[in-house]
């Protein structure tokens, strides 16, 4: 279904935004509702679900933190997230220096945390349980985790020189993130410990050659500012102003050195890609200018680029219920994105005798039979 993926030319996302679109997040409990942040600092609340039961609909508004809200952020939202657990509250953040958690059904700010300087990024732990802290990404080098609990930022972790644009928990170790700076850097950090940092990426796997002077382990040539794990959380995909996008082992830290290609990345501050779930083989979705790319994770083959937007994309977001994607852009819109429907076989035609050729190569079989060789 994700290699057919297609512009769906019967859906439409409601236009609410009048500027670009930074960020997109769709709730993990029933995957029908979408949150949307702009780049006038209003955030949008969509219902995916298609409620008139006709081929051609519009996904709705359901309402929205507009401008003349008067909790609406100052300036850009760069992040939203869903509550991971229901969607009585959601996060958002912007840079306008706050975190806000909002009460989705009244739309107001349950509590808002202040920061020094401009918010790039923040993320609460998909499967947490014993504790409640956000990650926060901002233009200072050290990383703050807010305690939802408490509603106080306690905890502090130093290790980055230079601004963090990118934060992001494990899917799989609830008290395991990953950092990623505008210093090349991306570290894991264990949040229990004292020291907090369990390493830093190196992309070259400690293998310096003898005429680097650069003492120090970097993941990437260049600012990183995007940063997702697989959905099993056993890998990490990493992306740098190097026009590189890395996949790491999550568990040794090593850089598993599959080659992506030029993977163009001029954006300034954090990216927001996804990665698909329960496919085989799994994908990356990342936005390249006006086009969004994807990737087969483990090989590195480009499979095909989603055109359909008149300027830069900003983010995209996968729906795994239905393998949908959505993606949002600097042309205001958020397009949907879903698996072509196969045109049904006449019944005189076998499958068997119709041109393979357009069988993706990603599909193919790789196994051979051991009759085959040698």
């Amino acid at each position: 279904r994700v290699l057919s993926l297609e512009l769906n030319k019967d859906r439409d996302v409601e236009r609410i935004h009048g500027s670009g679109i930074n960020t997109l997040d769709i709730e993990p409990v029933e995957g029908r509702y979408m949150l949307s942040g702009g780049s006038d600092g209003v955030i949008v609340l969509y219902d995916l679900e298609n409620l008139s039961r006709k081929p051609s609909y519009t996904c709705k508004a359901l309402c929205s933190v507009g401008r003349s809200h008067p909790d609406v952020h100052k300036f850009s939202v760069e992040t939203v997230q869903w509550y991971p657990h229901d969607t009585g509250m959601f996060t958002s953040s912007s840079f306008d220096k706050t975190l806000k958690i909002w009460d989705t059904n009244t739309l107001q700010p349950a509590d808002v945390f202040h920061f020094e300087g401009t918010v790039y990024s923040h993320h609460m732990s998909p499967v947490a349980t014993k504790h409640c802290l956000i990650a926060v990404g901002t233009k200072s080098p050290k990383v703050q985790l807010c305690d939802l609990k408490s509603g106080s930022c306690s905890h502090i972790l130093q290790g980055h020189r230079q601004e963090v644009l990118a934060v992001s928990w494990s899917p799989r170790q609830e008290y395991v993130l990953a950092t990623a700076s505008a210093d090349s850097r991306v570290k894991l950090w264990d949040v229990r410990r004292a020291s907090g940092c369990l390493s830093t990426l190196d992309q070259h796997n400690g293998e310096k050659s003898k005429a680097s002077s650069e003492a120090a382990s970097t993941a990437h040539n260049g600012r990183v500012n995007g940063l997702c794990y697989t959905n099993d959380g056993l890998y990490l995909l990493t992306i740098g102003t190097d026009d590189r996008m890395r996949l790491w082992n999550s568990s040794t830290g090593e850089n598993t050195l599959v080659n992506y290609g030029k993977v163009c990345n001029e954006s300034r501050k954090g990216l927001k890609f996804a990665t698909s779930c329960d496919c085989n083989p799994e994908f990356a979705f990342v936005p390249y200018d006006s086009t969004i790319a994807v990737y087969t994770i483990f090989t590195g083959e480009l499979v095909t680029m989603l055109r359909g937007h008149y300027s830069t994309v900003d983010c995209c977001v996968f729906q795994p219920n239905f393998q949908e994607l959505y993606s949002g852009s600097k042309d205001c819109t958020i397009l949907a994105w879903i698996p072509a429907l196969r045109e049904p076989l006449p019944d005189d035609v076998s499958e068997k005798s119709l041109p393979q050729q357009h069988l993706n190569p990603a599909y193919e079989d790789a196994w051979s039979s051991s009759d085959d060789e040698g």
